[in-house]
């Protein structure tokens, strides 16, 4: 097989959530250049209608609330009905409250952990079927630092990106040998919507560069690499893994 081919997208379907924005946004741009067909999934329509029309490749979106857990097998179904079963879902989308242990509500923890948590495994568990008949697919899922670093408010946030770890390994135990491999990107401190409080203090965002072994905060371009391995045939043989994307922040 030629290097190349084990990057190749084309022909292959891509669900992206988060779509509207940041890494998920990213993501979603990388995927149609690479030749993919790319579903955009968000709750801002108007976001999503402005990545679309600022993307090249064949894309379309899909409009939904994530956090709703009672409408993912519609979301699954109307995301099926665009291209056909995706090959490919990425999970990107996310909400972090940036609350103290103290002041964390019920309402605030349960959409933490339905959208950063339950959506991806319930999307997963919906568009596996598809994959198997296929005998191919990817999951990719978004991890964090907070997967295994405890940060300053981050106890809800922190609690579903060490859940996501661990649901990628079940995911790769339960769905591998069917073709189908389960992994997660861990980003470091990438300037988006996100994490626009981190950046917004100068001095908090040098002493996060500082923390790196390569001395600065993550630009967009520093996915796309790991993004294309795990979504193309070069990762055949990596399943239930977390790839720390920051700089080596985890390194120190």
């Amino acid at each position: 097989m030629q290097a190349e081919a084990l990057f190749d997208l084309r022909g292959k379907i891509a669900c992206v959530t988060g779509a509207s924005s940041g890494l998920g946004r990213f993501a979603a741009t990388a995927l149609a250049g690479s030749g993919a067909q790319v579903i955009g999934v968000a709750r801002r329509a108007g976001s999503l209608a402005a990545w679309r029309s600022e993307t090249d490749g064949d894309t379309a979106l899909v409009a939904a609330d994530l956090s709703d857990r009672t409408g993912l097998p519609e979301v699954a179904q109307r995301i099926a009905d665009v291209f056909g079963p995706p090959d490919i879902l990425i999970n990107a989308a996310g909400v972090n409250t940036r609350q103290h242990a103290d002041a964390v509500t019920p309402e605030m923890w349960d959409l933490t952990q339905n959208l950063n948590l339950a959506a991806p495994f319930f999307l997963a568990q919906a568009m596996v079927p598809g994959m198997r008949a296929k005998g191919w697919g990817r999951i990719i899922n978004f991890a964090s630092l907070q997967s295994r670093r405890a940060f300053a408010n981050g106890i809800a946030y922190g609690a579903s990106k060490g859940a996501v770890e661990q649901l990628t390994r079940a995911m790769a135990e339960a769905w591998s040998r069917d073709g189908v491999t389960a992994n997660a990107l861990a980003p470091g401190f990438f300037r988006t919507e996100l994490t626009a409080p981190v950046f917004a203090d100068a001095a908090l965002a040098r002493r996060h560069a500082n923390q790196t072994c390569v001395g600065r905060n993550g630009e967009p371009r520093d996915l796309l690499g790991p993004l294309l391995f795990f979504c193309g045939r070069a990762s055949d043989y990596v399943t239930g893994q977390v790839l720390f994307v920051d700089g080596g922040f985890t390194a120190k």
